[in-house]
């Protein structure tokens, strides 16, 4: 069995859960709601608080569903009562980030200013000139649009200028003189 499939799922207290026909799942809590189809082979359940995923048996295709589902469903409990955050760096002279109401304004080395609107689902934090902090509860959504926002002025490898995860490790190169 799955490592990840076959743990249960434990509903905190203020969250609801609601199974539909069609394997559908309804997740309810303090930050909002999500709705996903789950696919038809997986079977999901709900007792006493706890949800547990299984699958009909042994095929190749089912094991990997399995882990995925589990995971989906997990997320979707995590997201509506914690939220997800990606947070940004921005690096380089003279570049920047600032926040103009539901927009994100970028100054990343181009003739003209970088905009961005946020969306219903996601919400832009500028605390400092070099920081980004995306966040909502849908962590596809999340990193998705922390991937599109990075996709503006992706990190270069020589000085290291551009926009980057806060975790992420920039691998650099040396320049035409360092070879002598």
């Amino acid at each position: 069995m799955s490592r990840i499939g076959r743990t249960p799922i434990t509903v905190p207290a203020g969250v609801d859960v609601k199974l539909g026909a069609g394997n559908e799942i309804t997740v309810k809590g303090p930050k909002g709601t999500l709705q996903r189809t789950l696919v038809p082979q997986i079977t999901v359940e709900l007792a006493d608080g706890i949800i547990n995923v299984t699958r009909p048996n042994d095929d190749k295709e089912n094991r990997s569903l399995h882990g995925l589902t589990r995971t989906l469903v997990n997320n979707m409990v995590v997201g509506v009562t914690d939220g997800f955050s990606k947070k940004l760096e921005v690096n380089g002279v003279g570049y920047r980030a600032t926040k103009d109401g539901k927009n994100l304004v970028l100054n990343v080395g181009y003739s003209h200013q970088v905009i961005i609107s946020e969306n219903d689902d996601i919400s832009i934090e500028v605390p400092a000139p070099n920081a980004i902090i995306i966040s909502g509860i849908d962590k596809q959504k999340v990193g998705q649009f922390a991937a599109d926002v990075r996709k503006k002025r992706p990190p270069e490898p020589y000085k290291g200028k551009g926009i980057k995860y806060e975790k992420e490790i920039i691998r650099r190169k040396e320049g035409k003189t360092g070879a002598k």
